[in-house]
């Protein structure tokens, strides 16, 4: 069995351990650190460009979300679709408007720039070649037994980071980047768009759930605009960042043994960094092996649970 495959089912199997077992720990709310962790320097240089600050950005949005009641009321519906606390998206708001980007805009002009993808003639590729063609490659054969978009797509990002990334393969030198910066960000890498700020491969991992809990039609890679207008359409974010939040929630359940859902700092944190069912694994082994942690908040979820009694309020 080749090793990529076999690492994602031994980490899918980890499902049946503590869960099942029923010893489930529930992490309590709040910081584990004192402090908040180092920002990145990335995300000072941007807000110090723009010549603004972190406390300016956040207040923005805290006061977007709370004089906008439509999207409000939007959030707590899909939060009840998804089964989780609206107060996780609204921690994924919080953390994507103040550290990534700036909230300038209502909720009216998220839908107009939805509008205004349909018809840009865009794709997801790399050096003429849509990442269709390059996900045919031999190298993603063992993706194949995967049918379920989060898992096929997880697949092929580890193949990309095995097998691609940084390399010279056929005779094509690939970056050293990540595959959703490389195939799926045709304007600039490092892009996001939309409320939730999500890139175009998250949205793809989460279009079989979004489209059996939502009814939205599922994304493809071939219809970039299709993938960028869901992003940006705030219905339709919406209900990608809560999948992307269950998602978390139930990989910390099933493969940690911790239920981390009454603590929106951590469903913050992986919101941020991405790659929950790996991260999970790693903290189950280090558990394992003696002693045990909880999941870290990094600067991004600290912040979250440091404004949580205000950001409830909005609820």
């Amino acid at each position: 069995m080749r090793p990529i495959v076999l690492a994602l089912m031994m980490t899918l199997a980890l499902s049946t351990s503590q869960a099942e077992a029923g010893s489930i720990s529930v992490m309590p709310p709040g910081n584990r650190n004192a402090e908040q962790p180092k920002i990145p320097g990335a995300s000072t240089r941007r807000t110090r460009d723009v010549r603004t600050t972190f406390d300016d950005k956040y207040e923005r949005i805290r006061d977007l979300l709370a004089s906008d009641k439509s999207l409000m009321s939007k959030i707590k519906q899909t939060a009840r679709q998804y089964d989780i606390d609206p107060i996780h998206i609204i921690g994924a708001i919080i953390g994507e408007h103040t550290y990534n980007v700036d909230a300038y805009d209502r909720l009216q002009s998220y839908y107009i720039k939805a509008a205004s993808y349909a018809g840009d003639s865009f794709r997801f590729g790399y050096k003429g070649m849509s990442v269709g063609e390059f996900v045919s490659k031999s190298q993603f054969d063992q993706c194949k037994e995967f049918t379920d978009s989060y898992r096929l797509w997880s697949c092929r990002e580890d193949v990309w980071e095995k097998a691609f990334r940084d390399k010279t393969v056929d005779g094509v030198s690939y970056p050293d980047n990540r595959f959703s910066a490389v195939f799926f960000q045709p304007f600039y890498a490092g892009q996001t768009f939309g409320l939730g700020q999500l890139n175009p491969l998250t949205a793809l991992m989460h279009a079989d759930m979004v489209s059996k809990v939502s009814g939205y039609p599922k994304l493809e890679a071939s219809d970039a605009q299709g993938v960028y207008k869901a992003i940006m359409d705030p219905d339709k974010t919406l209900a990608y960042m809560a999948a992307t939040i269950k998602r978390s929630i139930d990989d910390y359940a099933d493969i940690a043994g911790i239920d981390i859902s009454k603590n929106p700092g951590i469903t913050a944190t992986l919101y941020n960094v991405g790659n929950s069912a790996k991260r999970a694994a790693a903290l189950a082994a280090k558990n394992r092996s003696g002693g045990f942690s909880w999941p870290q908040e990094n600067y991004y979820g600290w912040l979250v649970n440091d404004k949580l009694d205000e950001l409830k309020s909005l609820l």
